[in-house]
């Protein structure tokens, strides 16, 4: 195997972690935690105090409980069908791209696991993905609690931001070697 595959091939362990870890708390969450649908003491367990919770809520739309009022199969076609055709596509991206440094190929992995982990749910979960994580969010943006989230999308959003500050970096760097060659 050479250095470059290597190099592609690695980060994917992210990806495979992601999924593992996102796929077992979510049994566990199933299988310990009644599911909320009502408030209930019983249903909710206090990690730091009120602060950080874990509940069992489903989620059968994407980011904020947005498309919930969607139909059920265009909730199908956009949250499961759509993005699995946008993964294969970044994965395809992914393996014959050499642009990307270490750092945004990891921060890729780590999106896409996360991806693959709640996809896994809207195929096999016909309830909706599982969401657990409950914080309190001290009234910002009008919001008491930020909502409830899971292993995946902690893992998109962290890494997103990896990405994004990764390629930022990269344009500074690429900015300042065009000018130093212009000098």
């Amino acid at each position: 195997m050479n250095k470059t595959t290597k190099q592609k091939i690695l980060p994917l362990s992210l990806s495979a972690a992601v999924i593992i870890l996102d796929q077992v708390t979510k049994f566990l969450v199933v299988k310990h935690i009644p599911r909320l649908t009502v408030f209930s003491d019983d249903a909710v367990i206090e990690v730091i105090g009120s602060y950080v919770r874990l509940i069992h809520v489903r989620n059968n739309a994407i980011a904020f409980s947005m498309g919930t009022s969607l139909p059920h199969t265009v909730r199908g076609i956009l949250f499961a069908i759509l993005p699995l055709l946008v993964i294969a596509a970044v994965y395809v991206m992914y393996f014959r791209s050499t642009e990307f440094s270490r750092l945004q190929r990891w921060a890729i992995c780590g999106i896409l696991g996360g991806g693959i982990g709640n996809l896994i749910d809207r195929f096999f979960r016909p309830d909706g993905v599982v969401d657990f994580i409950d914080c309190y969010f001290f009234g910002i943006f009008g919001m008491e609690r930020w909502p409830t989230f899971n292993v995946a999308d902690s893992a998109v959003v962290i890494c997103g931001i990896v990405l994004i500050a990764a390629f930022a970096v990269q344009v500074i760097k690429d900015s300042k070697a065009k000018e130093k060659k212009n000098e």
